[in-house]
């Protein structure tokens, strides 16, 4: 699905505020909007009382050798509540159901300290680590 530039970066924001997810916030509108409607990547936000409680980004462009889970992540006020168990497990089946080859997800020690136990509970398997130094993209007080 795609989203409007605006409420992906309303999405992102709150999902990645205490992650420092970066990468897509040096982007235009266009440029998000053109990365968030490629063909073969899907956004699915799962809402909870009416409101965003988190979302998920698959990317099947490898097909069929490789799926990607892009993007998970919840809204702050959804953390702790057993949702992020459940939406993971939804997004896991989702894109088995288009039998890649293998299914990968990326995370780093900026994620929440629950994401990799939460990826080696849910059958994610380490297997490649590297080190990479970022500036900090949060403006100064």
């Amino acid at each position: 699905m795609a989203l409007s530039p605006g409420f992906f970066w309303c999405l992102s924001a709150e999902t990645g505020r205490d992650w420092i997810w970066y990468e897509r916030r040096a982007l235009t509108d266009a440029e998000l909007a053109a990365e968030t409607a490629i063909d073969g990547v899907e956004i699915h936000v799962l809402h909870a009382d009416g409101q965003p409680a988190g979302f998920v980004e698959l990317d099947f462009r490898r097909l069929p050798a490789e799926a990607e889970l892009r993007f998970f992540g919840l809204m702050p006020r959804h953390v702790g509540r057993g949702i992020g168990p459940w939406l993971l497990d939804w997004a896991i089946r989702e894109a088995w159901r288009r039998d890649p080859g293998r299914l990968v997800v990326n995370t780093c020690t900026l994620d929440h300290p629950k994401a990799l136990p939460l990826y080696q509970r849910a059958g994610f398997v380490p297997y490649r680590q590297e080190r990479k130094t970022i500036l900090d993209p949060r403006p100064l007080p």
